[in-house]
């Protein structure tokens, strides 16, 4: 069973330094993908626009400013409000999006309680899915006497 942290906010899209546009968004966590956030926007169109990239460099961009390239993000005040930013780059545009710092780090805090930083591998089933995975080729491979079929053998060098 995996477990899904969401939160509606608004965000606003700044268009220029006098202004901006409220855009709702949900932040959603996954323990089935733990190592990401997925964030979407839903900005009038048909269909909303889904962002993913590292939960870590959300942390980070708190703090700090955090990321290279198609994701950036960073902490910022403005008129005395805390908010975080986020760049965002793709070929059908770039956008900047501001988030209330506080809503952020509360539902980052709830990831985190969750999914600890470093513990992320242990949701991902790797080493459940390779047991199985190797219980199946043995099973499947190993003749009756353990060994290979006859019409199976492994080639010399392989």
């Amino acid at each position: 069973m995996h477990t899904v942290v969401e939160r509606e906010l608004e965000l606003n899209m700044v268009l220029s330094p006098e202004r901006s546009i409220p855009v709702p968004a949900r932040l959603t966590y996954r323990t089935d993908d733990p190592y990401a956030v997925h964030v979407t926007f839903h900005v009038g169109s048909d269909a909303p626009v889904h962002w993913t990239f590292a939960r870590e460099l959300l942390v980070e961009g708190v703090f700090r400013p955090s990321g290279e390239g198609d994701v950036r993000v960073w902490p910022t005040k403005l008129d005395g409000r805390s908010l975080v930013c986020m760049a965002l780059s793709s070929p059908d545009g770039d956008a900047l999006l501001e988030a209330p710092a506080a809503a952020v780090s509360a539902w980052l805090e709830r990831s985190l309680r969750i999914v600890p930083p470093g513990s992320e591998s242990t949701h991902l089933g790797i080493d459940k899915g390779l047991s199985a995975l190797f219980a199946l080729a043995s099973r499947d491979d190993a003749g009756p006497n353990g060994s290979w079929p006859a019409d199976e053998s492994p080639e010399p060098g392989a």
